[in-house]
């Protein structure tokens, strides 16, 4: 079933029941506490960074104008912005593990255009929407730019492979409306995929050439030296443990406490371990592996000639990117691609041989598309945790009594462009210069409630297991 579907009776009878099922917060979160659950990075990208060490936790007592909770694309991207719009301010970034260590440094590669969870389909958001991500991407290639960062990247556009002819055909009608109001989408025949990337069951693919790949970890670790440069404090291994809000806002530390006039929470599918939008996140842990590079033989063979990356048009999306050095990588595809754990735990537990058979599956998965890829020896196999709304819409603003808690969380799989385009919009919204963002999906947004447990552990398990997909609204 593609992500467009209707729901069916059986999908809106178990969404039902989970509306009903929400309304038992008020005790089940007293009864099913969480606390900090982060395992360490264990991806490609991470592997592709082998010098960064990890800086010194915080020690002591310290004041701060800005507190940033999360080392990743949110965080560091709230702290490239804000010190550089507020060069006096003392900002403050506290990160559990080391930069990069969740989704930033485990996600598939793919730096791609659009918002999920998007209602208004009218063409002015349409458009406003892919200028928005389209802005996102060159802000992050300038940035890489400006300050020479040694980041792998490629920017030669990404696909979406269509399985069936009719959606295929609805493909192609979508890429002319685009193009009518100025979004560069390109329809691409069967014939002529497979002179560039020759993908079995296809009928189609619509290309976006302003998508690409990127290695997070690289991005997020080589910015450190220049958000020091620029003022901002770094402390790592430093979770944060408890927030207690006011005008100023105290944050525990293992060793510390920082006193901060505002904070950001920039921790995604971990946020709900400090407290907060515990009914409107659950931490999915996604699999994913990489292939040993390929040679230029070997890229021949599989019909790999173009472009950064694809995903397909199931619900269940698959998902492969290509670096610059050659690897294959390679995520979602079937139910076993995914994993909600009891309690919003966000270590997978175990190492990745112990979820051998879901990355079976999955290698499957991707021998159908690219039957010649099996020669390829399997060489790094991950999981990561993203956060993820039952609306699918990923959540930016200002929240507490005294409007000094900021967020950008949910990205629900988009995270490598939102989450750095977040850095920007969070500046904005507390400089009060925010109307360019006003409007769009994610801009103080409201979301569905998600039931605590035990319902969310059974419902998770019983939606997936009827439906074959993630719940959503």
């Amino acid at each position: 079933m593609s992500d467009n579907s209707q729901p069916s009776m059986t999908d809106r009878l178990l969404m039902g029941a989970a509306g009903l099922a929400a309304k038992t917060w008020p005790i089940a979160a007293r009864i099913f506490p969480e606390g900090p659950d982060i395992d360490s990075n264990q991806s490609l990208w991470a592997a592709q960074t082998p010098d960064y060490q990890a800086g010194q936790p915080l020690k002591g007592t310290i004041t701060c104008d800005l507190a940033i909770i999360g080392g990743g694309f949110t965080g560091t991207s709230t702290a490239y912005h804000f010190s550089r719009r507020y060069p006096d301010k003392r900002v403050v970034l506290l990160e559990a593990k080391s930069l990069a260590n969740g989704a930033s440094g485990r996600n598939g590669g793919m730096m791609l255009n659009w918002v999920t969870g998007v209602t208004d389909h009218s063409p002015e958001m349409t458009k406003r929407i892919y200028d928005t991500t389209s802005a996102g991407i060159k802000m992050i290639l300038e940035i890489i730019q400006r300050h020479n960062l040694k980041v792998s990247h490629r920017t030669d556009g990404t696909l979406t492979f269509y399985t069936d002819r009719k959606r295929a055909e609805d493909a192609h009608k979508e890429c002319e409306e685009h193009n009518a109001i100025g979004i560069p989408s390109t329809f691409i025949d069967t014939a002529t995929l497979a002179k560039q990337l020759n993908a079995q069951g296809v009928y189609g693919a619509v290309l976006d050439p302003d998508s690409g790949q990127i290695n997070g970890a690289q991005l997020v670790r080589s910015l450190r030296p220049v958000l020091v440069e620029q003022g901002v404090e770094i402390y790592e291994n430093t979770p944060v443990l408890k927030i207690r809000e006011g005008s100023t806002i105290m944050l525990t530390t293992p060793e510390g406490e920082v006193n901060a006039k505002a904070i950001v929470l920039g921790t995604n599918g971990y946020t709900t371990r400090l407290g907060y939008f515990r009914d409107a996140l659950f931490p999915l842990h996604s699999h994913v592996f990489a292939t040993a590079p390929l040679t230029a033989e070997q890229r021949e063979e599989i019909g790999w000639r173009a472009y950064a990356g694809y995903s397909d048009d199931y619900d269940r999306i698959s998902y492969s990117t290509l670096t610059n050095e050659g690897n294959i990588v390679f995520g979602g595809g079937s139910n076993q691609s995914y994993a909600y754990l009891f309690n919003n735990r966000t270590a997978y537990p175990g190492t990745p041989q112990s979820a051998g058979a879901s990355f079976r599956k999955m290698e499957g998965t991707m021998y159908e598309y690219l039957p010649n890829s099996k020669r390829i020896p399997i060489m790094h196999r991950w999981t990561g945790t993203l956060g993820i709304t039952l609306k699918r819409n990923n959540l930016m603003g200002v929240r507490g009594d005294n409007r000094n808690v900021f967020y950008a969380i949910g990205y629900c799989g988009h995270g490598v462009t939102l989450a750095n385009v977040a850095g920007a919009v969070l500046t904005d919204m507390y400089s009060g210069d925010d109307q360019q963002w006003r409007g769009l999906p994610f801009y103080h947004a409201t979301y569905a409630p998600i039931p605590p447990e035990p319902f969310r552990w059974f419902g998770y398990q019983t939606f997936t297991k009827l439906t074959g997909k993630s719940p959503r609204v």
